[in-house]
């Protein structure tokens, strides 16, 4: 990601945690973000794959999560999440890549303890 506004960071950050909030069952108190900035060297993407038209301004938002949505939850939190950036980051379509990676409730440890594996939550 380009050097970007701070306020805009907060609203792509904003916009992907309402869309899994309201997309994917995640609480609204789950909040675990990383956001790494690159400089323009560090972030290569071919400006038109497949079929866009990607600015400097692209990036790409990376979400780790259990398995167990459906691919309409899927498709659903892809266009919210582009729907809430438009509105809170002043992002364009074109310019967010989203990559899901699933993992199961033994992946995830809060304080030592595989949280999910001993007290099921449901996605």
């Amino acid at each position: 990601m380009p050097l970007v506004p701070e306020d805009r960071v907060t609203g792509l950050r904003s916009a992907v945690h309402e869309a899994l909030v309201t997309t994917a069952n995640m609480p609204q108190d789950d909040l675990f973000h990383i956001v790494h900035r690159l400089a323009p060297a560090g972030f290569i993407s071919d400006p038109v794959f497949p079929g866009m038209a990607r600015s400097s301004d692209a990036v790409v938002i990376e979400i780790t999560f259990r398995m167990g949505r459906t691919e309409v939850e899927k498709q659903a939190l892809y266009r919210k999440i582009v729907r809430f950036a438009q509105a809170d980051a002043a992002m364009r379509s074109d310019d967010i890549m989203v990559v899901l990676t699933e993992n199961t409730s033994l992946d995830w440890s809060f304080g030592g303890v595989a949280h999910y594996a001993l007290n099921p939550v449901p996605v």
